[in-house]
């Protein structure tokens, strides 16, 4: 499966514009520049969302549980830089033998 057919075009990532997916629940003074969503069901989302703040961007992976008709952040994990990720990237790889 290609990364096209993994994750829907998103449109517009601060409204949902352009498609059927709603806008990720994320406020100022964060902007979304992009988003991907991992899963949506059962009142849960997953998504890594690409944000920029302050001239800075940053890489996150969001969690957030529907409650109340509200989507609730959950988690949220910050990739800073290449040099974070190659050492979760790299912790990770060590586990997934044992799946």
């Amino acid at each position: 499966m290609s990364d096209e057919e993994k994750f829907k075009d998103i449109g517009n990532p601060e409204t949902g514009e352009g498609n059927q997916e709603e806008a990720v629940p994320i406020a100022p003074p964060l902007h979304v520049v992009d988003y991907r969503t991992i899963s949506k069901a059962f009142g849960w989302w997953q998504a890594v969302v690409l944000t920029e703040s302050w001239g800075k961007r940053t890489i996150n992976l969001y969690l957030w549980q529907e409650k109340d008709g509200k989507w609730r952040r959950k988690q949220k994990f910050t990739i800073h830089d290449r040099d974070k990720w190659e050492l979760v990237v790299e912790a990770v790889e060590s586990f997934l033998g044992e799946l």
